[in-house]
């Protein structure tokens, strides 16, 4: 589960960028909030309890 105020778990610059690219602009809310990071530690722990769930310890792309 994640926890508030974790580090975060992605480059700032780099989402900037990305967002950047698509036309839009980045509000400080999106870089420096907790709500990314949430779903970023959200999905990496589906996919730790499914590669757990086939008896791996190793995380896999199709675990995503």
């Amino acid at each position: 589960m994640a926890k508030k105020g974790a580090e975060p778990l992605y480059v700032k610059s780099k989402v900037r960028e990305f967002i950047k690219g698509k036309g839009c602009n980045t509000s400080s809310g999106v870089l420096d909030g907790d709500t990314l990071n949430k779903l970023i530690m959200e999905m990496l722990d589906h996919a730790i309890r499914r590669a757990k769930a086939n008896n791996r310890k190793t995380v896999k792309a199709r675990d995503l």
